[in-house]
């Protein structure tokens, strides 16, 4: 059964939106749905579902597709950012869990939303500053991260929130690092009119073209 926790937004402000899922094969899968008003993130809503140990395999990936769906139609996020398959695992594991991942990135593939694998290590390190933080660890820090009061429970939950955290915060520094090395054309304006100096430019070639 789901266990989740919404918190109230105010719907006016919405920044970058990130849906976080930490797959699970016999356990519970976590997921978490972070966004960015200015610099600051918050909280959206966190959770986690659980089959019974009878459940199928092919009745969990039904019920996981059908959950990260509902998410995804009901809160439209701007990337899903999932937990990579962890390669200490046998084969025999790991096949399985690559299935139940397959499900999470083709519920976000059909709603046209871009989705992003993150290793263990590379989420830790990205929230927690350390490639080996403990779970216990993990809470705390997507619990400071977040501005929460208590540490987000179920830990499976905490996983999918800083799977989240460690999407947006690539995605930001991309962003800063395409704004700062992108040049910016200057535009200023003539008789009321904007204009693009490139689109100037390129003008003035024309012009100097049928001149000569």
């Amino acid at each position: 059964m789901p266990s989740l926790h919404t918190a109230r937004l105010n719907t006016k402000a919405r920044g970058l939106r990130v849906l976080g899922v930490d797959p699970a094969l016999a356990g519970a899968t976590g997921y978490g749905i972070i966004e960015f008003v200015g610099s600051t993130p918050r909280l959206v809503r966190f959770g986690s579902f659980k089959l019974p140990a009878r459940a199928t395999l092919a009745a969990r990936l039904y019920e996981i597709h059908s959950l990260i769906a509902q998410l995804v139609a009901e809160f439209t996020p701007d990337a899903v950012a999932v937990e990579s398959v962890f390669t200490a695992l046998n084969i025999r594991t790991a096949l399985k869990l690559a299935e139940v991942r397959g499900v999470v990135l083709l519920a976000a593939a059909q709603a046209s939303i871009p989705a992003h694998s993150y290793s263990p290590r590379e989420v830790k390190s990205s929230v927690a500053g350390y490639g080996a933080a403990s779970k216990q660890q993990m809470q705390q820090m997507v619990s400071s991260a977040l501005g929460l009061t208590e540490v987000p429970e179920p830990a499976d939950a905490a996983d999918a929130l800083a799977v989240a955290l460690c999407h947006a915060h690539l995605a930001r520094a991309h962003e800063r690092m395409d704004a700062a090395t992108s040049p910016t054309p200057v535009v200023f304006v003539s008789r009321g009119v904007i204009r693009n100096t490139q689109t100037l430019r390129n003008r003035i070639r024309a012009a100097r073209i049928l001149e000569s």
